[in-house]
């Protein structure tokens, strides 16, 4: 059996792989109507999801905080991702929303997702691509969508 390879390499070649799938989803939605769109921006539609959400909850979901929550979705919403509306439940309340040109960034990016998911398959094998998303679920703790990876970034780490 060979040299071990180094526990530091582990965690950059899934970032490596995640970069690779991250990039060709961005040049396809550039292509596409979506120049403006970055790589943090996912997380951000993501956190608002489908309901819309509070710029307090918003900052809380992306470990920010709402000042700079705030500070993005005034830049998504003058690209014209996000809308800000009167909260139903509470009309004291703004609801941050995604747009129908929001939506459309989510479904793009969804299927260019699933393309090279398909395109990974082709190379490794479909059960080895299987194996590895079950593996990296065993691996990862928590949740599917923990969503506060711009925190990393933040003053506050």
């Amino acid at each position: 059996m060979g040299e071990a390879t180094p526990g530091y390499e582990l965690p950059l070649r899934l970032f490596a792989a995640f970069r690779a799938a991250i990039d060709e989803v961005h040049t396809e939605l550039a292509e596409h109507g979506h120049p403006d769109v970055r790589p943090m921006h996912g997380f951000v539609f993501q956190a608002i999801g489908v309901e819309g959400t509070t710029a307090v909850e918003l900052g809380r979901r992306l470990g920010v905080s709402k000042q700079a929550a705030g500070k993005t979705v005034a830049g998504l919403e003058k690209l014209g991702y996000v809308e800000r509306v009167a909260d139903p439940g509470d009309a004291r309340r703004k609801l941050v929303r995604l747009t129908d040109r929001g939506i459309d960034v989510l479904v793009q990016s969804a299927r260019v997702f699933d393309r090279v998911r398909t395109q990974w398959a082709a190379a490794i094998g479909p059960e080895r691509l299987d194996r590895l998303e079950a593996d990296l679920g065993a691996l990862a703790p928590g949740e599917l969508f923990r969503l506060d990876a711009p925190g990393w970034f933040g003053p506050d780490r």
